[in-house]
């Protein structure tokens, strides 16, 4: 199967090569050669654009697509002391699992961020918030 995907792919194009050389082998099939890339993972290469033919996130194609630089909401609103009586501003920085969003994800400054756990942890602590949703 793997030789008439060789023999098939010069016929659909010139993009077509690119990506079945660059790291189609275990999508293509479950040909003997579909494991032939070494380990898992973007190590073998990728494709360069992504899934959906979206734009690279940057020099070398390794991002799916350009993320923005994420900006302290509190910090742009000028907000220094964050109330833990606040349940729907702090509703925002809690997973649906009742877990605190880390920094990475919601893009708070540190600073903000200990403030913000502090206040979810006070308002859980008098029931404001719940500690965990039940499944």
């Amino acid at each position: 199967m793997s030789d008439e995907t060789q023999a098939r792919a010069p016929e659909a194009g010139a993009a077509a090569p690119q990506a079945s050389e660059v790291g189609h082998g275990p999508s293509s099939g479950s040909g003997p050669n579909s494991g032939a890339s070494s380990g898992p993972g973007p190590r073998s290469g990728g494709r360069p654009g992504g899934p959906g033919g979206r734009p690279s996130g940057g020099p070398g194609g390794r991002g799916k697509f350009f993320r923005r630089k994420k900006v302290c909401k509190f910090c742009t609103e000028k907000i220094d002391a964050i109330p833990y009586r606040d349940v729907r501003l702090l509703q925002g920085f809690v997973a649906e699992r009742g877990k605190i969003v880390p920094r990475r994800l919601t893009g708070v400054c540190t600073k903000h961020q200990r403030r913000l756990t502090r206040a979810i942890k006070q308002a859980r602590n008098i029931a404001l918030l719940p500690f965990a949703t039940r499944h």
